[in-house]
């Protein structure tokens, strides 16, 4: 790896890093009134299409297992999630949503498109009408790379 190489992938290490942290902000004021976590929020998020085992919400999140298992169990003590059955596998049952739970998350939905909208007015008066749909495939795209990639192979 070139030097070069090496400081783009710290820089884009350093800024992901920086832009989790920033969303993660951003996500906890947006969720706050529906009185949920932005990691409550997240993990709801998941399941809102269809329910999912826990391994496969972390697999989606890219967290571990141990994170989400914590958090389904927290929401479904709140009674905003429930335990399903899974018929593929008799141990790992499903986690979805309760109506509670979609409604608390619909509670969200005000601020968040307020906020969607801000951000890419923002990045479009910056950067130019292409540029935020160019800024998510490149994320995108690198993420893809990423999980392909596998494990760091290190040097002795």
């Amino acid at each position: 790896m070139s030097r070069e190489e090496q400081d783009l992938l710290s820089r884009a290490a350093l800024g992901a890093f920086k832009l989790n942290g920033q969303f993660l902000a951003v996500a906890e004021e947006l969720a706050r009134p529906a009185g949920i976590t932005a990691a409550r929020w997240q993990v709801l998020g998941a399941v809102l299409g269809e329910p999912l085992p826990v391994s496969g919400i972390a697999r989606v999140m890219g967290i571990t297992r141990q994170s989400v298992q914590r958090v389904a169990d927290l929401l479904v003590e709140q009674g905003l999630a429930e335990y399903r059955t899974n018929p593929a596998h008799r141990r790992a049952k499903l986690l979805a949503p309760t109506e509670e739970g979609y409604a608390a998350v619909h509670r969200i939905d005000p601020g968040h498109a307020a906020f969607a909208a801000r951000l890419a007015t923002a990045y479009r008066e910056a950067y130019g009408e292409e540029g935020i749909a160019e800024a998510v495939r490149a994320l995108e795209r690198l993420s893809t790379v990423l999980d392909g990639l596998g494990p760091p192979v290190t040097e002795p």
